[in-house]
């Protein structure tokens, strides 16, 4: 048998490292780390998504239906993803709530639906849950997690020629620090950036983004304080975000236009009727049914 000499697996380590993309997260303008392309996160989140669809209750409300579908277009929108095969399904569940899987397969659970109570409550929660997938969080959160276990190895591999027992000590103790210095405060800043970039959609999308600060009152006073402490939870706390939202809604607020989708703003443009989301874009989306060319939208 041929001795592998301990530096191989560091150098691999490096190796994938030094080429993987960086990337720019839109509007924060934050450069992530990321290992994969999008292309296969859209495929995972597509195979995902139908493995939900099928084990879940899919709801037949027609009028939770349209008003998610209706919401979630807007936002879409909002992205400028429009090269996103959109889907938005209501999953008849008490689970209080939301996801949207790469490539913008988007399910909300009716357990949410009496926190968000409007529209603008909805678009809170879809801001926030769509931004996962332009952010590409999934993809970076995957790609942390496998730095982070080739460091392990590389650690384990320097501790091997010790006592086993000191070495796998050694081991275990290194993961417990990177889960409470690196994978959990990471997993918050995303869910912080999550919230900043949902408010700006939310906002272009027609959506007053100071219904985003109610919905985490409304959900903080619901929790009843049965959350874990910040530090060991993946989630900011409500707190936390509620200071956080006030912060950002300025901000927010430049893009925000009442009652106003994004959309072409020069005379004859043409907007696009969507029946199944009861909704007009400016551009061609993904829609069930077929698109419907209608004249300027009235003001």
């Amino acid at each position: 048998m041929v001795d592998v000499p301990t530096r191989q697996p560091t150098a691999f380590a490096v190796a994938i490292l030094v080429v993987a993309a960086c990337q720019t997260v839109p509007l924060t303008g934050r450069h992530q780390f990321l290992l994969f392309p999008e292309g296969q996160e859209v495929q995972m989140g597509a195979t995902a998504y139908r493995d939900v669809l099928k084990k879940g209750k899919v709801s037949a409300d027609p009028t939770l239906n349209d008003q998610v579908t209706r919401v979630g277009h807007r936002i879409a929108q909002a992205t400028g993803r429009n090269d996103y095969h959109w889907e938005f399904k209501v999953l008849d569940d008490k689970p209080v709530n939301a996801f949207c899987l790469p490539g913008g397969k988007v399910a909300v659970y009716t357990g949410i639906l009496p926190l968000t109570r409007d529209d603008a409550g909805l678009a809170a929660v879809l801001g926030h849950e769509v931004s996962h997938a332009i952010a590409r969080h999934s993809g970076e959160r995957v790609s942390q997690q496998l730095g982070v276990q080739l460091g392990l190895i590389g650690a384990q591999l320097t501790l091997s020629g010790r006592d086993p027992r000191m070495a796998q000590l050694g081991t275990t103790t290194l993961g417990a620090l990177a889960t409470g210095a690196i994978l959990l405060p990471f997993s918050r800043a995303q869910e912080s950036e999550a919230d900043h970039l949902g408010l700006i959609y939310m906002a272009k999308a027609g959506y007053d983004p100071t219904a985003a600060r109610e919905l985490w009152v409304r959900m903080s006073q619901s929790s009843k304080g049965q959350k874990p402490p910040e530090f060991l939870s993946t989630h900011p706390s409500d707190e936390t975000r509620i200071k956080q939202i006030e912060m950002w809604l300025p901000e927010a607020r430049q893009y925000y236009q009442p009652n106003t989708p994004p959309g072409p703003t020069a005379p004859g443009a043409y907007w696009y009727y969507c029946p199944s989301a009861k909704d007009y874009y400016p551009t061609v989306q993904t829609c069930p049914e077929a698109w419907v060319k209608v004249p300027p939208r009235p003001p």
